[in-house]
């Protein structure tokens, strides 16, 4: 590596480093402030916030890269432009293109490192975002008792207090209604003054009560739900009680995280593959039931004559069939039933979702013959019309699920493609940022935040619009998943070029020599057109 490869190279190391960790804290606290709600309040403990944030700026990196090497890159050569440093290269006879070798090979790296960690990193750190962040949803809020309010976040325990003084200990006139005997509010007490803290850990709270009583009326329902005969009531004074109630519905249980896996974001290439392949086959399956209820349900019509198999349909029922073969060997040799969808074949017929083999009656396709040779009865039309409706009924069924698994395909797909194509922005976000700095040549954090900032958002809004239209299907997966990262390769390469020009793309001379240009070019054309006149 030459001298001027490691200068180029330690002046935009530096700034790469400072602002990945910018955009990260920066997206880190968009992400944070959208669960804001969720999780103040909840009593987490440090271990349990952490976690949250690391997983989230894990799953953060990967879009922090690309507006990194954009930042990083125009303040380089920025600060190199500034400082004539770039054309004391460039009088070296090293022309623009070769100068920006060394950060386009760095930025070579962190696109292969941005795709490990898309494919990688990013499915398993959502998993353990937002598995642990649902776990905090459901967890209750901290145990915190109003003052003139009843407090029912213990299980089947109400509390109210009339006024809880400031060293969170000490309360004042306590009521405690105990639903834990499931017959309404017959177990009552009340006192004038109590203590509340917790114990063993925070898995119980412990009140003290003074000066009371406790409440009990018999009578009403028990938990089984009948009624005694006999009603009673006792009242109970006393000058000091005691009462434990267990607070383990307060801790953060944890979900397995299976229940989670399959969500699109957290796939690898991979398991999108396999999901979008099991995806298909359902697809198959679908309009393999299509063809099949021609059989059942228009076997008049089909008797002599049926609709073909498409040629995929056709190798999905080799395959089908292949593997019911298959499973029918393995199934004889273990002396079990079999339980297996059968083609459709003479006399019999699939009911549509269910693969249950049903013999058609063969005297109705006899007396259906001779259908039309004299006048419908009225029942016959009832009959066929009551068909006809259980026959549309099923085609949109079996429609509205394919329309549904198509949907989830296209889904698994934009995933896919998502994965590459953020990693590959890597290189698109540098083309332009590079070239940028060397025609503005101002560096700091001035004008390159907010050329940064500008394209960043150009190629957000460009990915938003181009997802939404693949997963309607109003343009190609390729071209909507792919089209910003077409687009900001062509500004690179603009820039790039303008750059090689040493073009003035933003001096005030530039473009007023441009409009001069125009304007000298319109007069020609009017004097032109005078004399033709």
């Amino acid at each position: 590596m030459k001298k001027i490869d490691k200068l180029i190279l330690s002046s935009f190391i530096g700034p790469f480093i400072l602002t990945l960790f910018v955009v990260v804290f920066i997206l880190l606290l968009v992400n944070m402030i959208k669960y804001f709600d969720d999780i103040i309040g909840k009593d987490l403990g440090w271990d349990v916030v952490g976690t949250l944030l690391f997983y989230f700026a894990v799953s953060v990196t990967p879009q922090a890269l690309p507006l990194s090497i954009l930042l990083s890159s125009l303040i380089t050569y920025g600060n190199l432009g500034e400082h004539f440093e770039l054309t004391a290269v460039k009088s070296l006879g090293i022309s623009m293109v070769r100068s920006l070798a060394p950060i386009f090979a760095f930025t070579l790296v962190i696109t292969f490192l941005a795709f490990l960690s898309n494919n990688y990193m990013v499915p398993k750190a959502a998993l353990e975002t937002y598995s642990l962040l649902y776990d905090i949803k459901q967890k209750k809020p901290a145990l915190d008792l109003k003052e003139g309010e009843f407090y029912s976040g213990i299980p089947d325990i109400s509390i109210k207090v009339a006024k809880r003084f400031k060293d969170g200990i000490t309360l004042q006139d306590v009521i405690i209604y105990d639903h834990r005997g499931r017959n309404g509010n017959k177990q009552v007490t009340i006192a004038d003054s109590g203590k509340m803290y917790t114990i063993l850990n925070d898995q119980y709270l412990k009140l003290e009560l003074f000066k009371g009583y406790n409440y009990d009326e018999g009578g009403g329902q028990d938990v089984t739900g009948r009624t005694p005969n006999d009603e009673t009531f006792s009242k109970t004074k006393f000058g000091k009680t005691e009462m434990v109630f267990d607070l383990s519905s307060f801790g953060l249980q944890r979900t397995e995280k299976k229940w989670f896996a399959s969500n699109r974001i957290m796939r690898n290439l991979k398991e999108l593959d396999q999901d979008m392949d099991s995806v298909h086959r359902d697809i198959q399956s679908q309009q393999m039931g299509i063809h099949s209820m021609q059989v059942s349900m228009f076997n008049y019509h089909f008797k002599k004559d049926s609709v073909p198999l498409t040629p995929e349909l056709k190798a999905f029922k080799h395959f089908r069939d292949s593997l019911m073969a298959e499973r029918r060997k393995d199934t004889t040799k273990r002396n079990q039933p079999l339980r297996f969808d059968m083609p459709p074949s003479a006399g019999f017929a699939l009911i549509p979702r269910k693969g249950i083999p049903v013999k058609i009656n063969s005297k109705f396709i006899a007396k259906s013959d001779s259908l039309f040779s004299k006048p419908a009865t009225a029942t016959e039309i009832t009959s066929a019309l009551n068909r006809t409706r259980m026959a549309k009924s099923q085609l949109q069924n079996f429609n509205a699920m394919i329309d549904n698994q198509r949907y989830e395909y296209r889904v698994f797909n934009i995933q896919w493609h998502k994965i590459l194509a953020n990693s590959i922005a890597c290189i698109a976000m540098f083309l332009i940022g590079a070239p940028l700095g060397a025609i503005i040549k101002k560096g700091g954090l001035g004008v390159p935040v907010i050329a940064s900032i500008f394209f960043f958002i150009i190629f957000y809004v460009l990915s938003l619009m181009g997802e939404k239209w693949a997963r309607s299907e109003a343009v190609s997966m390729i071209f909507g998943m792919w089209m910003p990262n077409a687009i900001l390769f062509a500004i690179g390469f603009l820039f790039l070029r303008q750059a090689r020009a040493d073009a003035r793309l933003f001096d005030a001379d530039f473009y007023n020599v441009v409009i001069d240009r125009f304007r000298q070019r319109l007069s020609r054309f009017r004097k032109i057109k005078t004399q033709g006149a």
